[in-house]
């Protein structure tokens, strides 16, 4: 059974506050617990902000993608997006497909889920030649379970690995998902994005 099946039954919450205030009584000088890869990067992804429905089929899949339209009044709006495959998964929404921000959000794929930051890892076979600043604030991402890695040596290595003849360009990882009230000096060149991740469960 899957980490995420795990977390999605029936777990109470009287366990959850139990195990939490545990983790919070841990020094901060005792030895890391090691983590699976993918409860890993559910909590830091979660920690950054970021928003996960998880999904067992492409049917759930579609069942949440419609749920986030309607959260945020994106139905019959204009969605970037450079995948056609996307286009086509999601052409019953009635979206009208266009290539610049301003559109309602982004809508793509990804290379890998950073497991130790909770990071997404993408390049130019997402974004094109785009910087993210140059993309909507509002971000559907669509990933599968299988590609959760450690860390980004793990995704940079998959990179090339997957594109021996062309290494993509443009790579970079989101990691920050709430907007940032003012800028300090830690988030300075850094770019929020309000993300909504549709992980489906492909191991």
């Amino acid at each position: 059974m899957s980490l995420f099946r795990r977390l999605f039954s029936s777990k109470s919450k009287s366990d959850q506050k139990s195990k939490e205030r545990h983790s919070d009584d841990r020094s901060k000088y005792m030895p890391e617990i090691n983590l699976p890869v993918d409860e890993s990067f559910m909590i830091n992804f979660k920690r950054n902000g970021g928003k996960f429905l998880y999904c067992d089929t492409d049917e759930e899949i579609l069942d949440s993608f419609d749920k986030i339209l309607l959260e945020n009044d994106w139905y019959e709006k204009d969605v970037c997006c450079f995948d056609i495959g996307l286009e086509h998964k999601f052409s019953g929404f009635n979206l009208t497909y266009i290539k610049n921000n301003s559109a309602s959000f982004f809508l793509a794929t990804c290379e890998y889920l950073i497991a130790d930051s909770g990071s997404i890892l993408i390049s130019s076979n997402q974004l094109r030649e785009k910087k993210l600043t140059e993309l909507p604030d509002s971000f559907i991402i669509l990933a599968g379970t299988s590609q959760i890695v450690s860390n980004i040596g793990e995704g940079l290595k998959g990179i090339k690995e997957k594109n021996k003849n062309s290494i993509p360009s443009n790579i970079t990882t989101i990691k920050n998902f709430e907007p940032q009230k003012e800028k300090d000096f830690l988030s300075y060149g850094s770019t929020s994005k309000n993300l909504y991740l549709l992980l489906l469960e492909d191991l």
